[in-house]
């Protein structure tokens, strides 16, 4: 797997603290109840395309929250080239992911939790 370049790093933390601003702007921070962030951003070598990585916490239906994002796409990228058309070349297509980190981590406490109770 290639390294992530310099070029690359740098324009996936602009977009992603422009995205946060677009998501608070745009009011969809709060869907369904549950809370809504940008976890990562990973661009393509190419710097053509973003892939956004959204974590939900507290949001019922993930994947409604997910076609509520992919909906409003592009609203998403017209602000988002608003605010960074100066410094590339090319707005990228933007791709949302569900970072399911969090329920990863939750899942693997309560193993531990589990294990802690059965030792005892």
């Amino acid at each position: 797997m290639q390294k992530e370049t310099k070029r690359q790093k740098q324009v996936a933390g602009e977009i992603q603290g422009v995205l946060n601003q677009v998501f608070q702007h745009l009011g969809l921070t709060m869907i369904d109840g549950g809370m809504v962030s940008i976890s990562s951003v990973k661009m393509t070598p190419d710097l053509l395309e973003a892939r956004i990585y959204i974590s939900l916490f507290k949001v019922a239906d993930p994947k409604a929250a997910m076609k509520k994002l992919e909906d409003r796409a592009w609203e998403i990228k017209k602000e988002l080239a608003a605010a960074i058309k100066n410094q590339v070349r090319r707005i990228p297509e933007l791709q949302f992911y569900l970072d399911d980190t969090l329920d990863y981590v939750f899942k693997m406490e309560e193993v531990f939790e589990k294990i802690k109770k059965e030792e005892k």
